[in-house]
């Protein structure tokens, strides 16, 4: 157990004005180093799970967490209302839709683009999706209604980028048009612009648009069929398992696929550069134990004539010992506080004001995010004191080898 007496040798030695500066300006600078080191992790951790969080929050709202389709490409799904019933019965699915994606060029007033149609139930979509929950503009209620051009929902970049307006009519051009004498046949249909969502996902605001699944079905000359059932599970994480099951029970035709294995590539990129950061920025570290280092040798150096009196009015080695591992560990929980508080203030503001912008046709993301967590500052923090324990056994131990009677022969 610590006594009072160690803590207050060390806190003195700390404080006390030295005849040898450069021993406090060395400490100094170790302090400075254990603080830097924590703050550039804290940040660099809170850009990696900011742009993991955002990333996975955008897709997950717009896309599904388990996705059935054909092993084959075919003719779609044609039983498909028996296999949407049959994966809302599976363990942790809480919603199961419907879904048909058709690949179109829409003709705007400014261009025609390729984009993404997707035709969906409304209702199960809802609760599939968040998607439309996020409406910019106009109201889903007016996604088909008889006797008017049907309702089509446009994504905001989608929209700007042909020039497409609230309640105007846009062209759909699929290539699937009918089969004629003469050979495939492109077909045409005339959609009312009744909605435009943004998702925040910038390839999903560009290239997406919905429509009822009837209206797409014919848009794309096909018969009663989907080519894809979306689901969404009360755990992503159990995604995996969910998509096991799915496939097991919907027949041999039919392949599911989970958010993770469809953004593997995605997620193991930003594992890689968490672990990278980690080891690049965790050198600063080892530059403040070394910084520690010399300063308890050259202090300890500096005091052999203190510690010799020590000894002799019956201080014990541990005591000498706990007093310079003390100091090493005082100089690295000043550097961890100085550098929590640096990071998440830095955080803080760089999030709430969006200080890096960034290209969203690149990073699908419009700024950086920065999202701090209580357990990666607790870790960092923690290695940060452990590594400054450690920078002071050497010192410690030689301070405890030091004889009183040899020290002070010639006093």
């Amino acid at each position: 157990m610590l006594s009072r007496f160690e803590v207050f040798v060390a806190r003195r030695y700390l404080r006390a004005k030295r005849k040898q500066a450069v021993i406090s300006v060395i400490t100094a600078i170790s302090v400075l180093g254990v603080a830097a080191g924590v703050m550039a992790l804290i940040i660099a951790l809170a850009i990696n799970n900011g742009f993991r969080n955002t990333l996975q929050r955008n897709l997950l709202g717009a896309t599904a967490h388990v996705n059935v389709v054909e092993k084959e490409p075919g003719f779609g799904i044609e039983n498909w209302r028996e296999a949407v019933a049959r994966a809302r019965r599976l363990p942790h699915v809480q919603s199961a839709a419907p879904v048909l994606y058709g690949q179109v060029f829409l003709s705007g007033p400014l261009q025609s683009k390729g984009a993404v149609l997707k035709g969906i139930d409304l209702t199960s979509e809802l609760a599939a999706s968040d998607t439309l929950k996020r409406l910019k503009e106009g109201s889903l209620d007016r996604l088909n209604i008889p006797g008017e051009l049907p309702g089509i929902i446009l994504g905001s970049r989608l929209a700007a980028d042909i020039g497409m307006m609230l309640n105007a009519v846009v062209t759909v051009i699929s290539p699937q048009g009918e089969l004629t004498p003469f050979g495939p046949q492109l077909s045409y249909q005339r959609f009312r612009v009744v909605g435009i969502f943004e998702s925040g996902f910038f390839d999903i605001d560009a290239n997406w648009a919905y429509a009822a699944l009837e209206t797409v079905q014919r848009a794309l000359s096909l018969k009663d069929v989907i080519n894809a059932v979306e689901m969404r599970v009360d755990d992503i994480y159990l995604a995996d398992q969910v998509a096991a099951q799915a496939e097991a029970l919907l027949g041999p035709g039919l392949a599911a696929s989970s958010w993770m294995e469809q953004n593997r590539q995605l997620l193991n990129a930003l594992r890689m550069e968490k672990a990278v950061t980690i080891i690049t920025i965790g050198l600063i570290q080892l530059v403040a134990a070394l910084n520690i280092l010399i300063a308890l040798v050259m202090m300890v150096m500096e005091r052999y004539r203190d510690i010799a009196v020590l000894m002799s009015l019956g201080a014990r080695l541990r005591q000498i010992r706990r007093i310079f591992i003390l100091e090493g560990v005082f100089i690295g929980s000043t550097g961890a506080v100085l550098g929590l508080a640096a990071g998440h203030v830095l955080c803080y503001f760089a999030d709430r004001h969006r200080w890096i912008q960034l290209d969203e046709q690149v990073y699908a993301l419009s700024f950086v995010p920065f999202e701090p967590r209580l357990v990666d500052s607790l870790w960092v923090a923690g290695v940060a004191i452990l590594v400054s324990f450690l920078a002071t056994i050497y010192p410690a131990r030689n301070a405890a080898r030091i004889a009183p009677a040899e020290v002070l022969r010639y006093e």
